[in-house]
């Protein structure tokens, strides 16, 4: 891939970092398009001889995203957001935002574009979320109809918000309190995975117009991943069900903070399972084995001492 050149829109993210690395180790000249360049300007010693370079680009703002674009061939869109927040509202982010991605690359003759969305997108969920990355898709096969789908499940990897979130809570408290019974299913993706998969999907043309849905090589209950974190740190917690009627009071009650720890929105998910269909590509399909949530997990939580 020598001379070819892939620009990441958010590639300072926790997933975008592991797929600007998975292509610059494949020969790429890397572009990371963020909207603040100097808090990135880290992921330039990702490798030498500027073959990483770090510029602005705002997916709300689409004439800024023209420069980042140009003489591409290939643009992975990584943009995403589990809260809503002020201006930053789902629709803007995974709507509109992405389709100024989709627009854009199409405009300046991009070859590949990949889209990274997320599983169970569907423009009829009760999920304000799942409701716009499924508009997002819309959008986006509207203007780069040959664009590569991936819907990863819940993603884990060093530096998540997930694993890592589960280990913090379980040191600190005595209770470990479950959505409902804890019963909801997850198919948790290695991030190592997904970025692979953005790279064997630019690589293939057949991929062109296609959908892969994303996930590991086993199903959890919730219940039985907090079970995984606490026998990995060594400690033991009384898992107490709580209705999710109470999950949706406590969110609504903290919904009036700046920064609520809990959304409404996060309630909703966690009422629905979140695993592959079978109705899509998957891991396999691109060339990658799914690695297992216990061959990481130890590489980055710690265990008891």
């Amino acid at each position: 891939m020598a001379n070819k050149t892939v620009t990441v829109f958010g590639g300072s993210g926790f997933v975008g970092r592991q797929i600007v690395k998975c292509f610059a180790a494949d020969g790429w000249k890397v572009r990371v398009a963020v909207r603040h360049p100097e808090r990135a300007t880290f992921i330039e010693d990702y490798a030498g001889n500027g073959q990483v370079e770090v510029l602005r680009a705002d997916v709300w703002q689409e004439e800024t995203l023209v420069p980042a674009v140009d003489g591409a061939n290939a643009v992975i869109n990584t943009v995403g957001h589990y809260v809503a927040t002020g201006n930053a509202t789902f629709e803007a982010i995974h709507g509109q935002g992405a389709l100024h991605v989709a627009r854009k690359a199409k405009q300046a003759g991009v070859a590949r574009l990949v889209h990274i969305s997320g599983l169970g997108a569907d423009t009829g969920s009760p999920s304000p979320y799942v409701r716009a990355r499924g508009r997002g898709e819309i959008l986006v096969r509207e203007s780069f109809a040959e664009v590569t789908i991936l819907r990863p499940s819940v993603i884990f990897g060093p530096e998540d918000a997930f694993l890592n979130k589960l280990a913090a809570m379980a040191r600190q408290a005595p209770i470990l309190p479950l959505f409902g019974t804890g019963a909801t299913r997850l198919q948790p993706v290695f991030v190592g995975d997904v970025a692979k998969a953005c790279v064997s999907a630019v690589d293939d043309q057949a991929t062109a117009g296609q959908v892969y849905e994303l996930g590991g090589p086993q199903i959890y209950r919730y219940k039985a991943l907090l079970q995984l974190v606490l026998n990995r740190i060594g400690r033991k917690r009384l898992l107490l069900p709580v209705p999710f009627l109470v999950w949706e009071i406590l969110s609504t009650l903290l919904s009036i903070l700046p920064n609520p720890p809990l959304s409404r929105d996060q309630v909703t998910l966690m009422k629905a399972d979140n695993i592959l269909t079978g109705t899509a590509g998957t891991l396999q399909d691109l060339g990658i084995s799914p690695t297992a949530v216990e061959k990481i997990m130890t590489s980055y939580i710690s265990a008891a001492v």
